[in-house]
Order: structure tokens, then C-alpha cells, then sequence
């Protein structure tokens, strides 16, 4: 069972923007780096709609069949006729199997879909949305013999999301689809928001993940982008799983953050050496020696 969603303040001023939005009729797009929350947050407003939810994960290797379908195999149909009782007559024919594909599925049905990092696939893959989100038709002419156009049906909704485009593997997101999307700017969470939700995806106490939170965010001036929050809840749910305290005396304590800050750190910069993390890591536990030995 998922993790229930942890909605501050901050998320819940989210929500209601998006769900306004949605229910407009308007699909909803989130962009911000990693860590911030974006796949969560577009699952749970997913779910407020109450519609069923469809999943879709970005690749750039999808071609736009892998989106909407296509025809997969053959059906073999033989009709014998004895309508005369000394005559046989048979009829055979094949035709091909058409499947729905995600985007085909949520279309037909009204249902939810979220496009999560849906910049990683190819932008002309992604056209075959600009005539579900603007004309609310769904395109199957170069597709499907028969069916050429699906009318979406008025319960569906998109919700996309994507890191900004100076990600690594991230395309341009083109300016046909932008102008179809209300694109809300996730920039970071606000402290309240990284320690309510660290605190409950690991079960530390509030004041224990604070503590965490706050050595993450302190690091993270002086880093950009990282460490994000899930190095801050892999750290808390490591400490938590054998009871061990953030304390800036647990040697523990500081290995765990070396470890776990260090793999995001140093994928990001070669600058970074051990020596450097280790001396930044220090700087931030000094804050806690007078307070951890009261």
C-alpha cells in the first residue's frame, strides 16, 4: 500500500490550483528539479477526481504506437454456411487485432492519466496529444483501419510532469504542447513541507527529522540542486530502521550522511571531493555539539 500523501500548506495550495485547473478542463503540468515531490503530488490529485488513473513514464525511446496503440497479431474468422442442407458453403477472413495504448485507453474511458517526465520522450512522439488536449480528439488514421479519430471522452484529464530541460536526457518541451498545458513551477519545498513529509515517510519524530532536514538544506546552499529530500528520507528511514539518534556525536550518524549525500553530491560535480563533503557535513553537526551535550 502506498504511503498516504502528506499535504501541507504548501502542497495544498498546489492542489487547489490544479484541481481548479483540471476541472476546467485544462491539463496541468508540474516542473521542477528532482526530489521535489511532483510525481506524488500529481498521483494524489489524481486521485481526488476520483476517476481511475492510468500511468505513464517518459522514454525516449517510445514511437507514438506505444502511446496510442497499434495492431498485434491476426483473428482468424470462419463462417460455414448449410443453409442448404446438400451445400456447404465456407467463409474465411483475417483481420488484425487493435490494442489501446495508454493515452488510447484514458481517452476512451475518462480516465486520468498521469505523463510522468513526459519531456523524456521524443516531442514528436508527444504530438499525438495536441489534438486531445486542443480539439479533444484522439488521431488513429495512421494507425487502426476503421476507427480514424476517437472522440475523448469529457471525465479525462492529464497531469504531466518533467524536471527542467537542463536534465540530462530532458527534450525541449515543443511550443504547440505548451500552449496547451497550464504549466505550475515546483522551485523546492518550503522547510515545514521537507520535515512533515521526511518525518512521515521514515516515522522519526518531527524534531529528529528537522534536525535532518535542516543539515540537508544547509549543505544544499552551498550544492545547487543537492542533496534533495530523498537523501534526507533515505538518511531518517536508515536511522529509524535501528533506532539510532542524528546526533553529531553517533559516528553512525555522519557515515550515513556521508554515504547518502555523497552518491547524489558527487554524480553531479567532480569538484566534490570526500574531504570537502566531510568538512561541510562537520560545519553543520558544529550547530548541535552545545545542544546534544545538555
Amino acid at each position: 500500500m502506498p504511503d498516504a500523501f502528506i499535504e501541507t500548506a504548501y502542497f495544498k495550495d498546489l492542489t487547489n490550483r490544479a484541481v481548479l485547473y483540471l476541472q476546467a478542463g485544462y491539463a496541468v503540468h508540474f516542473c521542477g528539479p528532482a526530489g521535489t515531490g511532483k510525481t506524488s503530488l500529481a498521483m494524489h490529485i489524481a486521485e481526488l477526481l476520483g476517476r481511475p488513473v492510468v500511468t505513464l513514464q517518459g522514454n525516449d525511446e517510445y514511437k507514438p504506437s506505444d502511446l496510442v496503440g497499434g495492431n498485434s497479431g491476426m483473428r482468424r474468422r470462419k463462417v460455414l454456411d448449410n443453409y442448404v442442407h446438400s451445400v456447404w458453403k465456407a467463409e474465411e477472413a483475417m483481420d488484425s487485432v487493435w490494442y489501446d495504448g495508454r493515452i488510447t485507453h484514458a481517452c476512451r474511458n475518462g480516465y486520468t492519466l498521469v505523463y510522468d517526465d513526459f519531456t523524456r520522450s521524443k516531442p514528436e512522439t508527444n504530438n499525438v496529444l495536441l489534438a486531445v488536449l486542443q480539439e479533444k480528439t484522439l488521431d488513429l488514421s495512421t494507425l487502426q483501419k476503421g476507427e480514424t479519430k476517437l472522440s475523448v471522452h469529457p471525465d479525462f484529464s492529464v497531469i504531466f510532469t518533467s524536471n527542467p530541460s537542463e536534465y540530462a536526457g530532458v527534450h525541449i518541451l515543443q511550443d504547440a504542447l505548451k500552449d496547451r498545458v497550464i504549466t505550475i513551477p515546483i522551485r523546492g519545498l518550503d522547510r515545514e513541507s521537507e520535515v512533515a513529509i521526511v518525518s512521515g515517510r521514515s516515522g522519526l519524530p518531527w524534531r529528529e527529522a528537522a534536525r535532518i532536514v535542516d543539515i540537508i538544506r544547509g549543505i544544499r546552499r552551498n550544492s545547487v540542486k543537492k542533496p534533495s529530500i530523498r537523501a534526507a528520507i533515505m538518511v531518517a528511514t536508515i536511522l529509524a530502521t535501528r533506532g539510532f539518534k542524528p546526533v553529531s556525536e553517533n559516528p553512525v550518524f555522519l557515515q550515513v550522511l556521508m554515504d547518502v549525500i555523497g552518491s547524489e553530491i558527487f554524480y553531479e560535480s567532480d569538484d566534490v571531493s570526500n574531504n570537502q563533503l566531510l568538512e561541510r557535513i562537520r560545519t553543520e553537526l558544529d550547530k548541535y555539539i552545545s545542544e546534544d551535550r545538555k
